[in-house]
Formats: structure tokens, C-alpha cells, sequence
């Protein structure tokens, strides 16, 4: 049984105008997006700004409301009911933001940070809590001593770890990390990607993992949503993804991972430069006429496409 799926998710955000600010137009920032994770899963959710991931995350886990669609959790259709008709359900649900630097509150220090969601979920003594702030912080690699420090004391990295920890303080099953490394050095994605990987296993984690850089996705999913103007161009196993782009979109999302080898860098540019062309010159084919994508078809068991009829 899958630990998270969704279903015809639409996520529609009204436009407002005239004299009586009523609703005259809609964005369809999600429109119509299906996806299942298995538990101890990664599943990697792509695409560029405006495609829609980001929206799709907030709405599973409750910040964006859902304009129709099911959102099913261990059975539970998170999308039927109130928000406080879920809170136990919730729980099991938690979100590493993209940026360390403004999701930590500068005011607080970090034994508040992480023991916030104790205190709304669990209640504890001053000394349980203690003791289960100091586990967290010793589990992502900080000192106890840390925890009488505030957010700005920290490199970003580290304050990445500060979020990781409260992320995990009420040991979720699913996680959904929002760009989690995009506002972090090179030198540092690679360490908090690898600890990442460490606590999955440690800990049981399952991860919605949402990114516009298929070449981290590439080492850290299993399965792979690329999305564009709020709906799926290609899904599959990442092996379908890297191996065997069928979409012009998704080919030029690959061609874009740097090599760094040096003997490869000619032949990358001229794979980015094709990439491209396609993108320009095939768009009426692979694109409905209003810019969007066609609906998803197999073209394998673990492989769809979104083609035309006659694709």
C-alpha cells in the first residue's frame, strides 16, 4: 500500500478585479497531478519556477488549499474535511523549507525552534523536552551546547540541520523537503544531501523530494514527476528518466546537468544547443495549443509521456 497518493490534484488560485474585486480569471497552478510513494521511498518532483512542485508540495501537507482532488495518507483522503479533522494524521507529515535563513525564526533560539512542534503535538516536562532537543541535536551532527544559540549563529549548512532536526522531532513517515540545498554553497549540498540519505535509513523516512535540478534528483530519488504549467510532461523510475527522456521538456532539463569532465564539455554543449532547438521547433507537437501539456500515457510499466493522441 502506498504511504502517500495523490489523485487529479488541482490547485486553481482566483484572480480578482473591477470595481467589486470579483473573480475574473483563475491560475491553474496544479492542474490535475497523480503521484504514489511507497514508504522508504524518494520521490523527486522537478521542474522550473512556476511549474507548479512547490504548490503541489504546500498543498499535501496542508498550506495550499486543494480546489478539488484526493490526497491520501496511509488511507486517509487529506483533502475531505477540516484542517483539525487531520492534525493527528498531520503529524506524520512534515516539510524542510528551501531557505535555512528565513525559515528559522531569528528571534528564538534553537532549543525553541526545534521543541515547537513537541509542544503542539506532545505534551512533555521542561526536562523530557530537554533531553528530546539534545537527541535531535546530537542525531543531525550538533553539539547539546547549540541548542542556547541563535539561527544567525550558524552557517548555512548547519541551520539546514536546525530544520532537518525540528522536521524530524515528532518522527514523521513522510517528509517534504522544498529545494532543501538550493540556497546552500556546492561544497555544502553534498554533505546535508549525504545526511539526508543517512537519516532515511536510520529512521524509516519517506521523502517528496521537490528540486529544479534534475542533477541532484538524479542521486537521491527512485521516481521522478517532471512538471511544467502545472502538470506532468514524463513520470517514472529514474533510471526512465536519465536513461530514456521521451519528452522535449524533460530532454532539456537533462541536457542542463553540468559534467565535469573536461573532455565531455564540448559534446554537452552541443547536446544543451539540439535540447533547445527541439524545445523551439517541436513545441507545437509535444504542447496543446493553449502551451500545456497532453495527458500522461504509458509507453512502459514505470514510464509515462505526455503525447499527443497521435503522438
Amino acid at each position: 500500500m502506498a504511504l502517500l497518493e495523490v489523485k487529479d490534484l488541482k490547485v486553481h488560485f482566483p484572480i480578482r478585479g473591477g470595481i467589486f474585486n470579483t473573480v475574473v480569471d483563475q491560475v491553474k497552478a496544479v492542474d490535475g497531478v497523480n503521484f504514489s510513494i511507497e514508504p522508504g521511498q524518494t520521490y523527486g518532483l522537478v521542474g522550473e519556477s512556476g511549474s507548479g512542485k512547490t504548490t503541489t508540495g504546500r498543498a499535501v501537507i496542508g498550506l495550499n488549499k486543494i480546489t478539488s482532488g484526493d490526497v491520501l495518507f496511509e488511507g486517509h483522503n487529506l483533502a475531505k474535511g477540516g484542517r483539525k479533522s487531520h492534525l493527528n494524521v498531520r503529524k506524520d507529515i512534515q516539510m524542510i523549507f528551501q531557505d535555512p535563513y528565513s525559515s528559522l525564526n531569528p528571534k528564538k533560539r534553537v532549543a525553541d525552534i526545534v521543541a515547537e512542534p513537541l509542544r503542539n503535538f506532545e505534551k512533555l516536562t521542561k526536562k523530557e523536552e530537554r533531553v528530546r532537543v539534545e537527541e535531535l541535536m546530537e542525531l543531525v551532527g550538533l553539539s547539546t551546547e547549540a541548542i542556547f544559540k541563535y539561527p544567525h549563529e550558524f552557517s548555512g549548512g548547519q541551520r539546514q540541520r536546525i530544520g532537518i532536526a525540528r522536521a524530524i522531532a515528532l518522527k514523521p513517515k513522510l517528509i517534504i523537503a522544498d529545494e532543501p540545498v538550493s540556497a546552500l554553497d556546492v561544497s555544502v549540498q553534498a554533505q546535508v544531501l549525504n545526511f539526508m540519505q543517512e537519516i532515511q535509513k536510520e529512521l524509516g523516512l519517506t521523502y517528496l523530494f521537490i528540486s529544479h535540478d534534475l542533477g541532484i534528483v538524479r542521486h537521491i530519488c527512485d521516481h521522478i514527476g517532471i512538471m511544467y504549467k502545472g502538470r506532468y510532461v514524463e513520470q517514472g523510475a529514474s533510471e526512465d528518466i536519465f536513461t530514456n527522456p521521451q519528452h522535449i521538456y524533460t530532454k532539456r532539463l537533462v541536457s542542463a546537468i553540468p559534467d565535469l569532465d573536461p573532455n565531455r564539455r564540448e559534446s554537452l554543449t552541443v547536446k544543451r544547443q539540439q535540447a533547445k532547438k527541439d524545445f523551439d521547433e517541436l513545441s507545437d507537437k509535444f504542447f496543446d495549443e493553449e502551451g500545456l501539456p497532453y495527458p500522461l500515457k504509458p509507453i512502459s510499466d514505470s514510464h509515462l509521456v505526455a503525447l499527443p493522441e497521435k503522438g
